[in-house]
């Protein structure tokens, strides 16, 4: 009967528990007080609201590696930080997401996901001046706070009763010179100033807050992907070259392999990968086998395995190209090859190159590519956030 009674119990607790990640989050409303966190930082300290008790003004900045958004707003959120220091203000950044709820094709602008430790990568890379906490393990401190987005702003006075929430400022671009109205700026001043705040509620903007039940969405992704056909057709000369020559308004990374290839196979899985994650920039992968003729099949055998398969928009992309596919087996000489794509490669296989619109060679990788060193190439090219078109 106990044991009875502790399954019900149990069954019950799951469906609470659910219900309450289902339930809509609620923004906090002016006059609140700050709820309360216990969160490990980058710094590898647990970090909690007392421990900012000495601060005039606290500012509680909803933040994350990914988005665009938020990555744009990075530099103004450190002058924010070094403008306002000696006047008594302390700004905690805290990244909402679950990992697991970001679809691969969401990461084209970061060399980094939202992990605690690709969240230490981030804030060493590019010199955070201010804590950085993960909340993505309960999520229960976004939740608390009604954090919608990254970025998303809590200003609170000396008693911690919230005075402003919302933007940090009207520009969704990483360029300073687009800023019209600096909304967290005129707050901060007028909270010091002991006056009014003009305007106490922004709109939030930036990317959507990754909650854990949303991670049906990411598998959901990954199996539609998982479906798709993957083909292989003949190539030659002139279809390399005019591959190279580049015709369009996309960045190219066309992979030289062979299925006898160590390096080459070792290598697949990371340019599929990124593929996917560079889909949304407007970037497709394709890869040319240079096996003999009579290794088709075989060729054919090892995409479908590696699941070199087009995701949508690529796919949509080459369809108005007049083309099928995006995986080749090569018919001809490795100079001939060489000629028509890139005639500084010697013949060592695998080889990979980056070419921009128009056809220009921007990046080389001869042997196995470094996923990292083809990532941060790609976003040093494309840029980390949004710019004005």
């Amino acid at each position: 009967m106990k044991s009875f009674l502790f399954t019900i119990l149990a069954f019950l607790s799951g469906i609470v528990a659910t219900h309450a990640a289902d339930a809509p989050v609620k923004t906090l409303e002016i006059g609140a007080a700050a709820p309360d966190f216990d969160l490990p930082g980058v710094d590898g300290n647990q970090h909690r609201l007392s421990d900012y008790a000495d601060a005039e003004l606290l500012a509680i900045l909803f933040l994350c590696n990914h988005c665009p958004s938020a990555q744009g707003a990075e530099s103004r959120v450190k002058a924010l930080v070094e403008q306002y220091r000696d006047k008594g203000l302390k700004l905690v950044a805290i990244s909402p997401n679950d990992p697991k709820s970001v679809r691969l094709n969401e990461l084209g602008y970061s060399l980094y996901g939202d992990t605690l430790e690709e969240m230490k990568l981030h804030a060493e890379r590019y010199e955070f001046t201010f804590p950085y906490l993960y909340d993505g393990e309960t999520q229960s401190t976004a939740r608390a706070y009604g954090a919608i987005a990254t970025p998303h702003l809590f200003l609170f006075d000396r008693e911690r009763k919230l005075r402003y929430t919302g933007r940090l400022d009207d520009s969704r671009y990483g360029d300073p010179a687009t800023i019209g109205k600096h909304d967290a700026r005129e707050a901060i001043e007028a909270l010091l100033a002991d006056k009014p705040i003009a305007e106490p509620v922004t709109r939030a903007h930036g990317c959507s807050t990754k909650w854990a039940e949303k991670r049906h969405l990411v598998e959901d992704d990954n199996a539609k992907f998982l479906a798709k056909e993957v083909t292989v057709e003949e190539i030659d000369h002139s279809g390399v070259a005019a591959l190279r020559k580049n015709a369009t308004g996309k960045y190219r990374i066309i992979n030289l392999w062979a299925t006898w290839c160590g390096p080459c196979l070792a290598e697949m899985p990371h340019l599929v990968e990124i593929g996917r994650q560079f889909e949304t920039r407007e970037v497709e992968l394709i890869t040319i086998s240079t096996d003999d003729a009579g290794a088709f099949g075989k060729v054919g055998t090892l995409a479908k395995r590696f699941h070199a398969a087009m995701p949508d928009l690529v796919a949509a992309s080459v369809a108005e190209e007049g083309r099928r596919t995006n995986n080749y087996l090569y018919r001809g000489s490795t100079d001939s090859l060489a000629e028509s794509l890139d005639p500084e490669w010697q013949g060592s296989l695998p080889h990979t190159v980056v070419v921009a619109p128009g056809g220009e060679i921007l990046h080389r990788f001869s042997g196995e590519v470094d996923p990292g060193e083809l990532r941060e190439a790609l976003v040093g090219t494309l840029g980390r956030w949004y710019t004005p078109d």
